[in-house]
């Protein structure tokens, strides 16, 4: 079912976020990395960072563009620190979670976005994807970033 579970990191800036992202996949399982248009990949600083998780890394696809790291997806959830005007389903991480596991689990193909460090996702980027995830933080400093 895992393998069903793709992680998408959308422009990545800094590379150690690219391996401390790998290194995360790897405690939880995930194998599946794709990274649309990095700043700097591959990178000394990202197998540092990766720290055990080298092969995800050596695994990772590399796309120009959100829409080719999508191929294939039957459930794209975006993540996102701010609210936004648009009119997709928002859900919290248990309900999203659970919407991963249950059409994983049908050998459906799964994205997690995740966006820039600097910014997040565009919009248009988050009308790609099917729900957005929200994790609740500090309203002052919500921005959680990926990996570092």
């Amino acid at each position: 079912m895992l393998q069903n579970i793709r992680v998408v990191l959308v422009g990545t800036t800094h590379p150690g976020n690219i391996g401390g992202a790998a290194r995360a996949m790897k405690n939880m399982g995930l194998s599946r990395l794709v990274l649309v248009d990095p700043r700097i990949f591959p990178s000394p600083d990202a197998d540092a960072r990766a720290s055990g998780a080298t092969d995800i890394l050596e695994g990772a696809q590399v796309v120009a563009t959100l829409e080719n790291a999508l191929v294939g997806c039957r459930l794209v959830l975006g993540t996102s620190a701010r609210d936004r005007s648009l009119p997709w389903p928002l859900l919290d991480p248990r309900a999203s979670g659970e919407k991963v596991i249950e059409q994983a689990g049908e050998g459906a193909e799964v994205a997690l976005v995740f966006g820039r460090e600097h910014a997040g996702l565009t919009n248009e980027e988050l009308q790609r994807c099917h729900f957005h995830v929200h994790i609740p933080s500090d309203p002052g400093f919500s921005s959680l970033n990926l990996a570092a």
